[in-house]
């Protein structure tokens, strides 16, 4: 079962859990994602009477669907409506294998203008080497591409959707007309924007189609990492994503999102950067006496990530954007889901140093990984 890649905090050792069975319950298909993308109405006929007549919504041809905003995701109920699923699951497709995410911030680029044609796609995905998802993503992977670019740099972006129901993308870092700029976009068109970063720091993006707990919640998320216009110091500098996972029961080797859960706010697995505790096997290594910043991002989509590295103190917080005024000899400081903040800390000493949400109990449920010094 899933759960048994993950890493208890008391001993950094992986032992099996009973908390993917307490939680496995038997999740109304209306509200899963089938791994083969078949639909399936409630068999109760108490409930099928609350729900809202979607037949119209289904029988429109995509041109007539409303580009839905973020703020509909509360008020939009998808029992009933057809959902996306990772598309070649049921045509022989073989799902991405797993591999270590790679959370070495790219380097600064010279060019004043960024130019990012992305795809949004629906693929099988390993998010450990025996745990497949139904992945919505952007450019494939969960969690999307870390896009990095300075203050008053042009960030000129498209999306091009090649999946099966509307997406859109929010980049946090844009001051911009979100009913233009964010809107969603039908499976075979695109939809572009430019934008110019006002702020240093780190930020999020996402999709956000309604609703927004469900593409959040089913990988469609990332990084972009704005530098002030005078750069900070030389830093080996990594990027931490933290995300849920609400898993449904797999079906054909492949485990699609789980609406329900992720309303019940019950994750089967908290993860840095898309895999569970991947940090622990390979962890992200440096040598004594370097300054190290991190970008952590909490995707959420719901909880906050508590982030503590333990044998270690942070030199410096940016609660907002660096340089300006940063918080001094931290321990730990919470990121609130949808936010980002820049830690540093300098390397004084050789040793394995746990980093971690200190919320433990998303800690155990793979939000850990070693920070190595050498």
């Amino acid at each position: 079962m899933p759960n048994e890649s993950l890493t208890l905090l008391s001993d950094v050792v992986s032992e099996s859990t009973d908390r993917r069975a307490f939680l496995a319950r038997a999740s109304r298909l209306g509200l899963v994602l089938p791994a083969a993308g078949a639909l399936a109405g409630c068999s109760d006929d108490a409930e099928d009477r609350t729900r809202p007549d979607t037949s119209a919504a289904q029988q429109r041809s995509p041109s007539t669907l409303q580009n839905p905003n973020s703020r509909l995701d509360t008020a939009h109920d998808v029992r009933g409506h057809t959902t996306s699923t990772a598309e070649g699951a049921a045509t022989g497709v073989q799902p991405i294998a797993y591999r270590r995410w790679d959370p070495t911030v790219p380097p600064p680029s010279s060019d004043r203008t960024h130019r990012l044609a992305w795809s949004a796609t629906e693929v099988p995905l390993h998010i450990t080497p025996d745990v497949v998802v139904a992945a919505w993503t952007f450019e494939s992977d969960i969690p999307g591409p870390t896009v990095r670019c300075r203050v008053g740099d042009t960030v000129e972006f498209t999306l091009t959707n090649r999946g099966k129901l509307p997406h859109s993308m929010d980049f946090h870092a844009a001051q911009i007309d979100p009913k233009a700029a964010f809107r969603s976009v039908v499976p075979g068109e695109s939809v572009s924007f430019t934008f110019q970063p006002k702020y240093a720091g780190a930020f999020k993006y996402h999709c956000g189609s309604a609703p927004v707990l469900m593409h959040i919640g089913s990988g469609m998320y990332g990084a972009i990492i704005v530098d002030p216009a005078t750069p900070l110091p030389p830093a080996k500098e990594f990027v931490l994503v933290q995300s849920e996972y609400y898993l449904s029961p797999a079906g054909g080797g492949i485990q699609a999102f789980d609406y329900d859960k992720m309303l019940a706010t019950m994750p089967d697995y908290v993860a840095f950067n898309g895999r569970p505790s991947q940090y622990v096997a390979e962890p992200i290594r440096v040598k004594v006496g370097d300054r190290v910043r991190m970008y952590v991002i909490s995707a959420g989509p719901t909880h906050p990530c508590a982030f503590h590295v333990v044998g270690e103190q942070f030199d410096r917080v940016y609660l907002g954007a660096p340089p300006e005024v940063p918080i001094r000899g931290v321990q730990t400081f919470a990121v609130p889901a949808g936010g980002g903040m820049v830690f540093e800390l300098v390397c004084d000493i050789a040793g394995e140093f746990p980093f971690v949400n200190h919320g433990f109990g998303h800690g155990q449920k793979g939000a850990i990984g070693f920070l190595v010094v050498e």
